[in-house]
């Protein structure tokens, strides 16, 4: 997965996905990119940065289920009262997490707590959700920048058939082709 560079072959899966030509007139633009970029001290993983610049910046089409966000937006059931978003900070997880089952974590509930708060506001952006605060972040800071992960008020899942839990590819050009291709988002055997 390069997150640096788009591939062509992953800028026409979006194309496609989202039946969008090379016009882009919902798209940000290169400008607003690196604005959005500036004012929270990161560079977006590729081919999303592409995508939101050349392509459309949201889409009421998925995925997820609710539609695809525009960069900078929450979605409605984000919460008041949440800590400030910290895009420049590092996405605290490298492998899944799914802390509603651990009665024998050996942390304190306020480093639980602290741990939590940071999953859901450090180092990625909201793509959107599928509902009952089950949201999908693209990691744009940490050791998983480029990877995509469903977070919930559960427990938090990369996408990837390495991890286990899809057959789908990771980052957010395997994410969207996975979506377009209808499969169920956890379909690994």
């Amino acid at each position: 997965m390069n997150t640096e560079h788009a591939s062509p072959a992953g800028l026409a899966i979006l194309r496609a996905a989202f039946d969008v030509d090379d016009h882009g007139a919902s798209a940000l633009g290169l400008p607003a990119v690196r604005a959005y970029e500036a004012e929270h001290g990161v560079v977006l993983p590729e081919p999303y940065r592409t995508f939101v610049a050349e392509m459309t910046d949201g889409s009421y089409a998925g995925p997820p289920d609710f539609g695809l966000l525009a960069l900078a937006e929450l979605p409605g059931d984000w919460g008041d009262g949440r800590p400030a978003r910290r895009l420049d900070l590092p996405f605290p997880l490298t492998e899944a997490w799914l802390w509603e089952d651990e009665d024998d974590d050996p942390r304190s509930e306020e480093e639980v707590d602290a741990l939590l708060d940071r999953v859901f506001d450090h180092g990625s952006i909201v793509l959107g959700t599928d509902g009952c605060g089950m949201n999908w972040h693209l990691v744009v800071t940490g050791p998983h920048r480029g990877h995509v992960w469903n977070i919930s008020g559960e427990g938090a899942t990369p996408f990837g058939a390495e991890f286990g839990f899809t057959t789908g590819s990771a980052g957010f050009a395997g994410w969207v082709e996975h979506w377009a291709a209808n499969k169920p988002w956890f379909d690994a055997p």
